[in-house]
């Protein structure tokens, strides 16, 4: 029954919890019983708070029993990336430098999930300082593939990507900066919804890039990501680039219904030099999606040719100089990674830097004109399927490519111009998910949603999903 519980969704658990057929503290009983069985292995967590779980979960029983029932997230078990501020409590980001940093205030995303009731269960494990893909850290060792423990899991979200498909968590929050929330949803065949930049306030969240970085719902269901994105969204003037925009009601507009949408294929960049098996799935998927009503529609954007340029060229820049001071005083306290990207960064100019935002102005123009004529836009989340823990390359049909140059290809671009996109699983190859990603106008996450709402009631995985107790028991 605990690994009943703890397999369920936020949609499945807030009625039960809701009507007192079940006690927060039982869920979160059962979320701790598979973090002692698997985080071992997998090691998703970088702090597990059991005790203080524990306590907030009885004081959420008691009161929803006493009638105070705060929403659908009360008695929720969640941990987060550890990247989140948590008013007197650690946050390492993944560092050697920060490992004993205590913030003095909650993040905003934070504050939100409290105000709501959220139990949090602990600190989840990413990339130092959120700066990589892989989520193989130097001072917390490396997070795996609860698919297949050899494999990376993605990131630099790995930690949250691997305990949601591992059931060690009901749900997570991620970062995304170059990809840092769909890469891992990709891997870990759960969803990952990257908002419009701006939609959730970032205060109180350790920056990697300054202009890119976004946070966002990783989640088991659509509808999960759909809450969370409606729970944690709003105007905040404490984050400087927070959009005073209206928050919708996104799980009450939520429809599997796209008869008549408009999905854009983008063949030169989304669908150049793909996997064949990751090719195949996306493709078979938009076919079913035509065969619901959608239209498709083949698009042109020019300026993805140059996506690549502007993104590593910002986020570079942006995020050596975020941590300049630390090069130049403790940069040996770097892991061997981040400090060669860090090094690397000091090294770009001006001058390329001023032409990486021309470039973002100009992607930015060919997209918004784009969604003019489309509702959405379709490709691969990864060219690949998820490689082994430790490989610096990646095999694309036969040929090996460099992981770093493939692995943000198909996501950076929704990082550069700020638009929602979310990846969602559409298939299994070799044992490992496939994530499909689904990109949207700004502002206009509903839409993004429900597309991955219908793909999602297609149950292209046919019920499958990660299953560590033969991984871990042998």
């Amino acid at each position: 029954m605990n690994q009943e519980l703890a397999a369920k969704s936020i949609q499945e658990l807030t009625p039960l919890i809701r009507d007192k057929s079940i006690s927060p503290v039982e869920v979160t009983r059962a979320v701790l019983e598979n973090v002692d069985s698997y985080d071992g292995q997998v090691n998703a967590y970088i702090e597990i708070e059991k005790e203080k779980a524990i306590e907030s979960a009885k004081h959420a029983e008691v009161e929803i029993m006493n009638g105070n029932y705060r929403g659908r997230l009360h008695g929720i078990p969640m941990a987060l990336k550890d990247i989140l501020y948590f008013k007197n409590e650690k946050a390492t980001m993944g560092s050697k430098i920060h490992k004993d940093f205590v913030a003095d205030y909650d993040a905003t995303v934070v504050s939100k999930l409290k105000d709501e009731g959220t139990i949090f269960t602990g600190k989840l494990n990413m990339h130092e300082y959120a700066w990589g893909a892989t989520t193989t850290n130097p001072h917390f060792g490396a997070t795996r593939n609860p698919w297949d423990l050899s494999k990376i899991p993605g990131g630099s979200s790995g930690g949250s990507g691997a305990a949601v498909a591992s059931d060690m968590t009901i749900a997570s929050l991620g970062t995304d900066t170059g990809g840092s929330i769909r890469i891992p949803a990709s891997c870990c065949g759960i969803i990952g919804l990257k908002p419009t930049h701006g939609r959730i306030s970032k205060h109180g969240c350790f920056p990697l890039s300054w202009s890119l970085d976004h946070i966002g719902p990783m989640t088991k269901t659509v509808y999960d990501a759909a809450l969370l994105l409606e729970t944690l969204s709003g105007y905040d003037p404490q984050d400087p680039t927070s959009a005073d925009v209206p928050v919708k009601n996104f799980t009450e507009i939520l429809s599997d219904d796209v008869k008549g949408t408009v999905i854009g294929i983008n063949e030169e960049y989304f669908f150049n030099n793909v996997d064949r098996r990751v090719e195949e799935s996306v493709r078979k998927a938009i076919l079913e999606l035509e065969k619901l009503g959608a239209n498709i529609e083949i698009v042109k954007i020019p300026a993805l040719a140059l996506s690549e340029f502007g993104e590593l060229v910002t986020i570079t820049t942006e995020a050596s100089a975020i941590h300049h001071d630390n090069m130049v005083s403790q940069s040996e306290n770097f892991g061997d990674d981040v400090r060669f990207l860090l090094e690397f960064g000091e090294l770009i100019s001006a001058v390329d830097y001023l032409k990486a935002q021309q470039i973002r102005r100009q992607l930015s123009n060919e997209f918004a004109s784009t969604f003019k004529r489309i509702d959405v836009l379709i490709s691969p989340t990864l060219p690949f399927l998820a490689p082994n823990i430790g490989e610096q390359t990646v095999d694309i049909n036969g040929e090996q490519l460099s992981f770093l140059d493939q692995v943000i290809r198909f996501t950076g671009p929704g990082n550069l111009t700020g638009l929602p996109a979310l990846s969602i699983p559409c298939a299994i190859a070799d044992g490992l998910p496939i994530g499909l990603q689904i990109m949207g106008a700004a502002f206009k996450e509903e839409k993004v949603l429900n597309v991955a709402y219908a793909l999602e009631k297609l149950n292209l995985l046919k019920g499958r999903k990660a299953d560590l107790r033969g991984a871990v028991s042998s």
